[in-house]
């Protein structure tokens, strides 16, 4: 997963500058991206920086619409359900490729029901604990799991999400018994995390990164296959004895299917534009967000591919929600 962002990654910056614009009279109104998680957190930031360029750059109004619930799955069906006009759009996360494999039924199918845009941003998953659980690396939150089957929790965004994902996974990786809490997104779960309410989660990095670097909470490990920029002293999970745990988060635009082409175009070399901005880079780079702005081709070539990645990892280890 991570080479075929790094790949995109290498590419990305010469899109912003190497095709013209669609010739198209859109945007005529105003133009909403819808995010399925409460303000503060990855898609929400990376959406706002998004749309306040826009509106400078096309004299319209672009509003960033909280649509929270059902780990994100009310925003995404929403849009799949909107006018194919691109004035409704979703910051989608990675959950939409991880849902149809831990799903029987949903009511959208992520490569029927949208037309990708571009990748935005990804940003690594991080294991962190309460700073009160007496564990100082994986090793020892496994015994101390172990030796209090059902006594620890894990707090995750909710339903399909990474963070719900990678806490399934581990626990069924190291055969542990930990009880699952929802959230609705990882900012909501942080208040229970500092308290010592719930005893770890998986959030992205993004959201937590302040509290960690504060000795508020511990980090014992991130979940992508390489050590991090933003927190470099972390071990990876596989450094930690999990090999080929692997669970980025990405975020990217999506609109409704049928969407006309001079529409996707003229917002994709937008976003890939409003994405090399110094300014831009810098407040994601700060907040441990990478830019992975893609064509719409090599959007569809990720969620396509991942859905079959995603599925294989769930079978293998079994995994299955109980809520």
């Amino acid at each position: 997963m991570k080479s075929l962002f790094a790949a995109i990654a290498a590419m990305w910056l010469c899109l912003s500058t190497n095709h013209a614009p669609a010739q198209t009279s859109y945007p005529e109104q105003s133009i909403r991206i819808l995010v399925g998680f409460p303000p503060g957190g990855p898609p929400d930031i990376a959406a706002r920086l998004l749309a306040d360029k826009f509106g400078e750059a096309w004299g319209k109004s672009v509003v960033v619409e909280n649509v929270t619930g059902s780990g994100g799955n009310i925003a995404v069906e929403r849009v799949a359900k909107a006018p194919p006009d691109g004035y409704t759009l979703v910051m989608a996360n990675s959950a939409i490729v991880i849902n149809p494999a831990l799903y029987e039924k949903l009511s959208y199918d992520p490569l029927r029901d949208f037309e990708p845009i571009s990748l935005a941003v990804f940003t690594p998953i991080v294991l962190v604990v309460a700073d009160a659980l007496p564990a100082r690396n994986v090793a020892e939150l496994v015994a101390l799991a172990r030796a209090q089957p059902g006594k620890l929790t894990f707090g995750s965004a909710g339903g399909g999400t990474p963070s719900r994902f990678a806490g399934e996974l581990f626990r069924s990786m190291a055969g542990i018994d930990i009880a699952h809490i929802p959230y609705r997104g990882n900012p909501a779960l942080l208040p229970d995390l500092l308290a010592g309410r719930i005893s770890m989660a998986f959030p992205n990095i993004t959201v937590v990164l302040q509290q960690v670097r504060e000795g508020k909470l511990r980090a014992l490990a991130v979940t992508s296959p390489k050590r991090v920029v933003s927190a470099p002293e972390l071990p990876t999970m596989a450094e930690a004895g999990f090999r080929d745990f692997d669970t980025t988060a990405w975020f990217g635009l999506l609109a409704p299917a049928a969407t006309p082409a001079e529409i996707i175009d003229k917002l994709n070399l937008e976003t890939v534009r409003v994405l090399s901005l110094p300014d831009v880079r810098k407040r994601l780079d700060d907040l441990g967000m990478e830019v992975i702005a893609s064509t719409p081709a090599e959007f569809a070539t990720v969620i396509r591919s991942e859905i079959l990645q995603w599925a294989k990892v769930i079978k293998d280890a079994g995994i299955k929600l109980s809520e």
